[in-house]
């Protein structure tokens, strides 16, 4: 009789465990196909200036896609093998309504664009210079940042460019326009 009980028991908690690993396959499933039909067909496009390379043609979203913030309307596009895993930058920041970290009486987008555009200028011939003319948070030398940190097409911007040069454009971010030098 002692024997029965075993051997009901065990039975009973094999039979629980494979409902429980059917259950959660299940749930995995309808995620996965839940994904799957809001990902099919959704590609978006990305315009990179010809100076940074020729990838300009949609590319399918990924299941782990990141949305880009305000102000930039498209998807990460694939990195190049190329690219490196980190990188050590500068970046000259230029805040303006709206956006994080900007003071109360920010400049209007308009205004930031235009100054940016003088820094960029000076940026190129010695971004040293240019950094002090950025508002707080301006750094010749940032440091060394991964993939996967920024906001995907200021990565692909950042990533794409040589060791030693400055981005041809300023970047729009949730912080505000950023002129980018990249170190090593």
């Amino acid at each position: 009789m002692h024997k029965w009980k075993w051997v009901i028991l065990t039975t009973v908690l094999a039979l629980t465990g494979l409902i429980i690993g059917l259950s959660r396959l299940s749930k995995h499933q309808k995620h996965t196909a839940d994904s799957a039909v809001a990902d099919a067909g959704a590609t978006t496009q990305i315009q990179i200036p010809a100076e940074v390379g020729s990838q300009t043609e949609a590319a399918p979203r990924q299941p782990d896609a990141r949305e880009i913030p305000s102000g930039m309307d498209a998807h990460q596009p694939l990195l190049p093998p190329t690219a490196p895993n980190d990188v050590v930058f500068g970046a000259i920041l230029i805040t303006f309504e709206g956006v994080q970290g900007a003071p109360n009486k920010a400049r209007t987008k308009g205004a930031a664009l235009e100054l940016a555009k003088r820094l960029l200028s000076v940026a190129q011939g010695n971004f040293e210079d240019a950094t002090k003319q950025g508002d707080p948070g301006s750094t010749a030398n940032a440091g060394s940042i991964r993939r996967g940190i920024l906001e995907p097409a200021v990565e692909y911007a950042l990533f794409t460019l040589d060791k030693g040069a400055v981005y041809p454009e300023p970047i729009e971010t949730p912080r505000g326009y950023w002129i980018m030098r990249r170190i090593r």
